[in-house]
């Protein structure tokens, strides 16, 4: 579709076919932390490090999206959950596409977990998004994830396949979901994932070497990409690490050459 490909063209690297996401949703799960009070300060800095999008919940898109200026790509995202509830894996809609597109939103994006009690009604509303942004030629960003209370391991590789799969199964565009730990299981996750694959960042690392080696590694057997939130917006060198980030996704870097950025 058309509309659909234009609006890729806002959210990734053109010449790569890559992404470097920012997701700053996280203030409906956790609250206001760190990294997430001042959203134009903290949006204007990974833009100038060169992410290609950023993900928003439709009432924050007011307080700092491109509020300098700076080109880069809107996703709102759709679903929702606190960790205050009695199942923070259950996501709810809580946004349209309509809705969206009224933002001025280049994609959208919704959370799924398998593995959830909720996981059919997550299913029903993933399935419908999908026909909606089908409707409206509007991307659609899928972040999935293998957790419930029978998931022991949701790095394992057969549960992640099995995510990425789902997800293009019922319409994602680009599939966010966990990265498995090494370069040959990931090429199982982006082999059976036929749509694009970006990796998540996970709970907030303590080295720097080990991230990048993460998203060099993720970007060595396949993916397209990266979204990751609290690693980024919550280092010390907000612009710094986006860059060095930016630098692996969108340049082929080496993991010293993106280490010099913030040494």
């Amino acid at each position: 579709m058309l509309g659909k490909s234009i609006r890729m063209e806002r959210i990734m690297d053109r010449k790569t076919g890559r992404a470097v996401i920012v997701p700053m949703d996280h203030g409906i799960s956790l609250g206001p932390i760190d990294g997430l009070v001042d959203m134009k300060k903290t949006i204007d800095m990974v833009a100038e490090g060169g992410a290609t999008a950023v993900v928003l919940h439709k009432g924050i898109v007011q307080y700092g999206h491109r509020s300098f200026g700076r080109d880069i790509g809107l996703i709102v995202h759709l679903s929702a959950s606190t960790n205050l509830g009695t199942d923070p894996n259950e996501k709810v809609i809580v946004t349209s596409v309509e809705e969206a597109i009224k933002l001025g939103a280049d994609a959208v994006s919704i959370h799924i977990n398998l593995g959830s009690n909720a996981e059919s009604q997550m299913l029903r509303d993933f399935g419908e998004v999908a026909r909606k942004c089908n409707e409206w030629g509007m991307p659609l960003l899928v972040m999935i994830y293998p957790r419930g209370k029978n998931i022991r391991d949701s790095f394992d590789v057969d549960l992640v396949k099995h995510c990425a799969r789902v997800a293009a199964e019922l319409g994602a565009d680009v599939i966010k979901t966990n990265y498995t730990g090494d370069i040959d299981s990931f090429k199982e996750v982006v082999k059976g994932a036929l749509a694009p694959v970006v990796i998540a960042g996970g709970p907030k690392m303590d080295s720097d070497e080990r991230l990048l080696q993460m998203v060099k590694d993720s970007i060595e057997a396949g993916g397209k990409g990266v979204s990751i939130g609290r690693n980024v917006f919550q280092h010390r060198d907000v612009v710094g690490i986006t860059r060095a980030i930016s630098k692996i996704v969108l340049e082929d870097a080496s993991v010293e050459e993106a280490m010099k950025i913030l040494a």
